[in-house]
């Protein structure tokens, strides 16, 4: 069975409290299941949905046909009816105005105030919901518990029982897993990926839909004894985090693509002083302030090419939650070891969406500082902290660790030892010393993931978030065609790894780049860095998620 379900309402109607609710009961039934927000940037009004598809075999990305809607008011069965399967179904109070023979009305508002708590309306219809799905009552106090006291908690349990008894099952509940899941976001991931690595400050100024980081962060700070600090703006916030690494912690700033443009002073800044810093950008829509609760990947180039000046830095494009967690701890070991800022690259969907994930493997996250030995320096040998290397990583020590030593640094070009220098044959040295540090990088990038075959006809390239969407559209491709699919997803964009990519581009007869954006950005970085070039493009960028059916459709279209 594979059930997707739409929850929708103005903002204000409790549609997240369901969602939430229903996900948590799913989730404890041994259900995998991923849940899509859609909500406009207001606090009241407007048309908000919850979109949660529920399987006992793992799902990892949303789909856009629809099994049952739950309608909180007449327009989101106006808005979404034409994507509801013949034999699905509606859910509404009595009140929502509507004749689809599909419709099932529940008076729920009545049942509610029956109970004394007009706030349990909802309540009904979750249980209608769950019988129609051959769900017992199990874990559904359990969850009410979670957030309510027990008058409250015995106000929803009789609604929701009322609920059950007026509507009849329609499925029969098949086996699920038995498997030990989490039920997270992948900005969620991106915080306890940095605690794994031993984050210890965290700087930011809220900004959707990087806020809820710095959100989760703060609900752990006393347990993980993290500074979690809310900075008057994105300047300060980057400059404290900066402040903090060259100190001796490991520190991280995020934001959206708006206060990014604020931070990239900062970043030049952290650049020329060598100094590690970790940054997680989690795009939507711009410029300005665009769609601040929707979906894009357009700062691709602006990331990699952001502050003034040349000096390395490395770009991961986050794929999913998994992937978030493993690649959060990874940027903090690479930024000790170059010593040099790491874009996370994020979006509004990976962000916001739910999904249920295996639980993460500590063990495979190693904390890496790459300092200097104290004790080379503790016998009075000069430390330079921009020492010239074989490499170009400079000896890096921590102020204050050795007594006596200095460790000078500075925005202004200096020389070897942080002095501030104007020397023409100093400068050159030191923009070469810094240069070299990406040929050494290149050695730790991490090829694109495969998904389909090794040998393809065709083969989709993508970035990021689209990795769930595309793997599903290449089994979908690979279904439906004659022709063989696979498609190459890149986490390390910059710089680009090309092994992988060399290699299958010289198989397939066709290149498609899938991307959510205007101007295929990963095309044009792919041309640069290799000359390849792609021959076709799926392209999307009105705010939405591509979902998998929308990647198969338009290539399908695209081949023609």
């Amino acid at each position: 069975m594979d059930f997707n379900l739409l929850i929708g309402g103005a903002a204000g109607q409790g549609m997240e409290t369901f969602s939430a609710t229903l996900s948590k009961i799913l989730q404890k039934r041994g259900y995998h299941l991923f849940t899509l927000q859609d909500y406009m940037s207001r606090v009241r009004g407007g048309h908000n949905f919850f979109q949660i598809r529920f399987s006992e075999k793992p799902v990892k990305t949303h789909r856009d046909d629809l099994d049952g809607i739950i309608a909180l008011n007449s327009e989101t069965i106006d808005l979404h009816l034409n994507r509801l399967h013949e034999n699905g179904f509606i859910i509404a109070d009595e009140d929502v105005p509507h004749h689809d023979p599909r419709l099932i009305t529940i008076p729920a508002k009545k049942l509610a105030k029956e109970v004394g708590n007009p706030k349990v309306q909802s309540s009904a219809i979750l249980g209608a919901l769950l019988k129609i799905y051959g769900m017992d009552l199990a874990f559904v106090k359990e969850i009410f518990s979670y957030k309510f006291d027990d008058k409250v908690v015995q106000q929803n349990m009789e609604a929701f029982q009322k609920g059950y008894e007026l509507t009849q099952a329609r499925f029969t509940e098949p086996e699920r897993s038995t498997e030990k899941t989490m039920m997270l976001q992948a900005n969620e991931s991106i915080a306890l990926g940095a605690l794994a690595a031993g984050l210890k400050f965290y700087s930011a100024y809220p900004m959707t839909p990087a806020t809820s980081i710095m959100s989760y962060l703060v609900k752990k700070s006393f347990d993980a004894k993290v500074v979690v600090e809310q900075a008057e703006d994105e300047i300060a916030a980057i400059n404290m985090a900066i402040g903090a690494s060259y100190a001796g912690v490991r520190s991280m700033t995020g934001t959206s693509g708006g206060g990014y443009s604020l931070m990239v002073e900062a970043v030049g800044m952290a650049g020329i002083m060598e100094t590690p810093l970790v940054i997680a950008e989690i795009q939507r829509p711009g410029p300005a302030t665009g769609l601040p609760t929707r979906t894009e990947q357009s700062d691709l180039n602006f990331v990699i090419h952001s502050s003034h000046g040349e000096f390395p830095k490395m770009v991961i494009a986050l794929r999913h939650p998994e992937d978030a967690f493993y690649q959060t701890a990874r940027a903090f070991n690479l930024a000790d070891k170059y010593q040099i800022p790491i874009i996370l690259l994020g979006d509004q969907y990976m962000a916001d969406a739910i999904r249920t994930v295996k639980p993460f493997d500590l063990s495979k996250v190693k904390i890496e500082r790459n300092l200097a030995d104290e004790s080379v320096y503790q016998n009075g040998k000069e430390y330079k902290r921009y020492e010239l290397t074989e490499t170009g990583v400079s000896p890096r020590l921590i102020p204050g660790k050795v007594e006596g030593t200095m460790v000078n640094v500075d925005s202004d070009e200096h020389d070897e030892s942080g002095n501030i220098t104007e020397s023409a044959e100093v400068r050159v040295r030191m923009v070469d010393k810094r240069a070299k540090k990406l040929d050494l990088l290149k050695e730790d990038l991490l090829e694109p993931e495969l998904l389909g075959s090794e040998d393809p006809d065709i083969l989709l390239l993508g970035f990021g978030s689209l990795h769930s969407p595309l793997s599903e559209a290449v089994d979908l491709l690979n279904a439906e065609s004659g022709t063989k699919f696979s498609a190459l997803v890149f986490g390390d964009v910059w710089p680009l790894p090309t092994k992988k990519l060399e290699e299958l581009s010289s198989k397939a007869r066709l290149l498609i780049n899938v991307e959510q954006n205007s101007t295929g950005q990963l095309a044009a970085l792919i041309s640069q860095v290799t000359g390849i070039r792609v021959h076709q493009s799926v392209l999307k960028y009105d705010g939405r998620p591509l979902s998998a059916t929308e990647i198969r459709d338009k290539v399908l279209e695209g081949l023609k």
